[in-house]
């Protein structure tokens, strides 16, 4: 039986809906559920907690359960009406369940979660989260923010952070206000911040700086929830990384906070903007998230078409190669380009295919994943599907890529292509070892990309970053505030005052 997952000081031993079988096998008391939807200190957009199916007899099920077994009812112990958003839980193929909810307002007294299996109750349901629980608005961070990661269960270390830091022993504001907006200001996508007793400021060094909306949001949404670190630093918000300085040059690197890295430079990696909306607009503004795509995964791997698929924009040559490739050997690869832009006259060649559902991709057992203008953000949603994930070599990475091991989590394939074939091949006669390094990817970016494992990542760089800070952050004169969002409806009620936070500022300095 899966060991029980203690998540803050509420993890236990739950079951929940989805798509269980009817099967007498599974056993409601035996299930188990845990995550950080079972926290109230564990402030999200969407909360959500998981459930393994267990049978009588202690074993986890790994196939999917009948729909419709399970039931999920949230409510607030409020007795005024406090709206609590819970769609059905997400089968997500392997006997596992995915809850997720959303709250429209704050509850002071608490919440109950029931969960029942055929109209039984699971393990120790009804549970009981203490209030507060607060709206993902309200401006309520947490003092301490060793409770707040122990809350999270933040993990101790990131290795991509500790290895971008490598070349920043130390980090020298002046400097960096003097030199970063004479070489890199002409790049268009440059954002200047300054967080300074938990407030967030700005200034825009660029034209194209429209993606500011994502950093701010993150970040905003962060200061919300805990108290964080003084720390002024450049954020990137175009595409291409841009400090391309080795840590033994002189002058050295300058710390550049970007949402891809190459190898080819030094800056700071931050999960993508792409992830990071899609976690904060989850159920709302944003349908195809890290959490809703656990539940689409097409059908069981027995039954998915045979082939390596690929839809994409001409952001890059190789994808052309691909579709040359798919119409040379159709039994392999169906490849197409959804839009031309930057080799428009190969449309007339290669043809453009239509729009495909991204759900829909993972009708097939095999997907390819080649770059676009730098790492494409499609990866983590692929890796997250039951399906094998041939990728690209590349120069280019995401903030979570250290942890993955090629031929263990996907099949590499060379830059220019020239071995795909081949190992689809391989792929379509050695079916077993496809489906476990599938299986193996998709556990493993399960993992990280729990959207409370961002929010992990995003304090740990502002935290390592902040304790680099060799002179003290500023607010300068043509920077702007950024406000926090007025929502009234979340009914913010804090137990922690922003008066609160100054001692604890004064302490740091």
């Amino acid at each position: 039986i899966v060991s029980r997952v203690a998540f803050a000081s509420l993890v236990a031993a739950v079951c929940v809906h989805v798509g269980c079988s009817v099967s007498p096998e599974i056993d409601a008391r035996r299930c188990v559920v845990w995550g950080p939807g079972l926290s109230p200190d564990a402030v999200l957009p969407v909360r959500y907690f998981y459930i393994q199916s267990v049978d009588s007899e202690g074993h986890n099920l790994s196939a999917s359960p009948a729909a419709d077994s399970f039931r999920v009812k949230i409510w607030s112990l409020e007795k005024e009406f406090v709206r609590v958003h819970v769609p059905a839980p997400l089968d997500r193929g392997d006997g596992s369940l995915l809850v997720r909810y959303r709250l429209y307002g704050s509850s002071s007294k608490g919440l109950k979660i029931e969960v029942l299996y055929q109209d039984k109750p699971v393990a120790d349901s009804p549970y009981t989260l203490q209030g507060p629980v607060y709206h993902e608005s309200c401006v309520c961070p947490e003092r301490d923010p060793s409770v707040w990661r122990s809350a999270l269960q933040c993990p101790e270390d990131e290795p991509q952070i500790q290895q971008d830091f490598l070349s920043f022993p130390s980090i020298d504001l002046q400097r960096l206000l003097r030199e970063v907006p004479e070489r890199f200001s002409r790049r268009g996508g440059l954002l200047h911040y300054s967080l300074v007793n938990n407030q967030l400021h700005r200034r825009s060094l660029g034209k194209y700086t429209d993606f500011k909306m994502f950093s701010d949001e993150m970040l905003l949404s962060l200061a919300r929830k805990v108290k964080l670190p003084d720390v002024e630093f450049y954020i990137n918000v175009g595409d291409w990384p841009m400090e391309n300085r080795k840590a033994g040059d002189e002058p050295g690197p300058l710390p550049i906070i970007s949402w891809c890295g190459s190898t080819d430079t030094r800056d700071i990696i931050l999960p993508t903007y792409d992830i990071t909306h899609s976690s904060l607009e989850a159920m709302r503004g944003v349908t195809s998230d890290l959490l809703s795509v656990q539940g689409h995964t097409g059908p069981v791997w027995s039954d998915k078409t045979e082939k390596a698929f690929f839809r994409g924009r001409d952001s890059r040559e190789e994808r052309l190669r691909l579709v040359a490739m798919s119409k040379e050997n159709p039994e392999l690869l169906d490849a197409g380009i959804t839009a031309y832009f930057f080799f428009r006259d190969r449309e007339k060649d290669l043809g453009k295919a239509p729009l495909v559902g991204f759900f829909d991709f993972f009708k097939y057992k095999y997907q390819v994943n080649v770059d676009g203008t730098v790492a494409a953000y499609r990866f983590p949603y692929l890796m997250l599907g039951n399906s094998l994930v041939f990728k690209q070599d590349s120069p280019y990475y995401e903030h979570f890529y250290t942890h993955l091991k090629a031929g263990v989590h996907y099949i590499p394939v060379k830059r220019d292509l020239s071995d795909l074939l081949q190992k689809i091949r391989w792929a379509q006669k050695n079916d077993t070892q496809a489906e476990a390094i599938a299986k193996s990817g998709q556990s493993l970016v399960r993992d990280l990309l729990q959207p409370h494992r961002l929010y992990c990542y995003y304090y740990s760089v502002l935290q390592t970053y902040a304790a680099r800070q060799s002179t003290r952050p500023a607010v300068h004169p043509d920077m702007e505030l950024v406000p926090q969002p007025s929502d009234p409806s979340a009914l913010c009620d804090c137990q922690r005052s922003s008066e609160e936070l100054d001692p604890l500022q004064k302490n740091e300095l």
